[in-house]
């Protein structure tokens, strides 16, 4: 079985949420069977600033499911989405 590695959009509720927190609260939530690759400010409008979070998880169906449901849960998070999802040579 092979790796991928998935990127994570995560907006939050509103731009005064505070990023870092959040950046925090992510680390936490990822589950063992994940590793966390990276953390990405990407600007968005108005003071918005959503999160791209880079995961190394197994080349599975449903490999980020667990990640999704973790960071759903994480507070002031309003939506995610997978991105992107690219296959480890």
């Amino acid at each position: 079985m092979g790796e991928v590695v998935a990127t994570i959009k995560l907006m939050p509720d509103s731009p005064d949420i505070d990023i870092a927190k959040i950046k925090v609260e992510v680390e936490k939530s990822i589950p063992e069977e994940a590793e966390l690759h990276k953390i990405e400010e990407e600007p968005i409008a108005f003071g918005l600033i959503a999160l791209n979070v880079m995961v190394v998880v197994g080349d599975i169906e449903g490999g980020t499911e667990k990640v999704e449901e973790a960071l759903s849960k994480i507070e002031n998070v309003g939506s995610v989405e997978v991105v992107d999802v690219r296959r480890l040579m």
